[in-house]
């Protein structure tokens, strides 16, 4: 997905509260936001939001000295995440139950200026809308006959029900080899290798890194790990709107998408009103 033309705002409002949860030092606040607009000079109509913007908040984190400004936030998203998640284990679950759940997660997004405190009464609400787009079924069919899958996760919080998805995979689709795949380190509130670790993911799947920082799959900077375990794996499922900016630029009839369209960009891509869930392989 190339970039649009609100996508230009969306990242200098991010690198604003980037320094105000970054530092309280109103000098390198300042600094801070000079490099993100030296840096943001650089786009151009080719430009990928997830890649140019990861490119930006990078430069942010070197000048105001703070290389994961976002951690509070990851853990509190985590913590409440965790809490609702534990909650719905003790439920007898379906599988196209758990896949809205993992979905719903989704919302869970600094990006979007998202209060992890509403994540209790959201996910109360979306789980009585229905995916505006559904492919689920095709999905858990063609899970059946796979090998391997490679589940490409996107925001801390999420993860929890995206664990919560995986478990519900492994017990329907017990011979799936799982790969999940994470940042290599922090970048807004992305799930990394370790947030992963952390959150027991070992216990049924394999955990890999993306190789890079940068949010999405860049495939010129991914490690050669993570690109062996795609270019073998079976079915790809990729979480958010950051995979789906990357991964809709190679067109793979492998990739199910999972997210929440939150912005009007994204929601202009798939075609669907602003705000909708889907389950899509385009």
């Amino acid at each position: 997905m190339k970039i649009h033309y609100e996508c230009f705002a969306c990242a200098a409002n991010q690198c604003q509260k980037i320094v105000e949860m970054g530092t309280n030092d109103l000098e390198l606040r300042k600094r801070g936001v000079i490099e993100a607009a030296r840096l943001m000079a650089r786009i151009n109509e080719d430009s990928i939001p997830a890649i140019f913007g990861s490119e930006v908040f990078l430069g942010v984190y070197k000048v105001i000295g703070n290389d994961d400004p976002f951690r509070e936030y990851k853990e509190l998203s985590n913590r409440l995440a965790e809490r609702i998640v534990s909650d719905l284990e003790g439920e007898d679950i379906d599988l196209k139950t758990a896949l809205k759940l993992a979905i719903i997660g989704n919302v869970i997004d600094f990006a979007v200026g998202y209060s992890p405190e509403r994540i209790e009464e959201d996910v109360k609400a979306m789980l009585n809308e229905e995916l505006y787009v559904d492919h689920s079924d095709e999905l858990f069919e063609r899970l059946g006959k796979a090998k391997t899958l490679l589940y490409i996760t996107d925001n801390c919080g999420e993860i929890y029900f995206d664990r919560l998805f995986i478990k519900a995979l492994k017990k329907s689709f017990s011979h799936l080899k799982i790969y999940v795949a994470g940042k290599e380190g922090p970048i807004i509130n992305d799930a990394t290798v370790g947030d992963l670790k952390r959150t027991g993911f070992e216990e049924f799947a394999k955990v890999i890194s993306t190789g890079t920082r940068i949010v999405g799959v860049p495939f010129d900077r991914v490690s050669e790990e993570f690109r062996e375990v795609f270019e073998r794996a079976d079915i790809i499922i990729a979480k958010g709107q950051g995979n789906f900016e990357t991964l809709s630029e190679i067109k793979d009839g492998r990739v199910f998408y999972l997210l929440k369209a939150k912005c009007r960009p994204i929601a202009r891509e798939l075609g669907v009103p602003q705000g909708s869930m889907v389950c899509l392989r385009v």
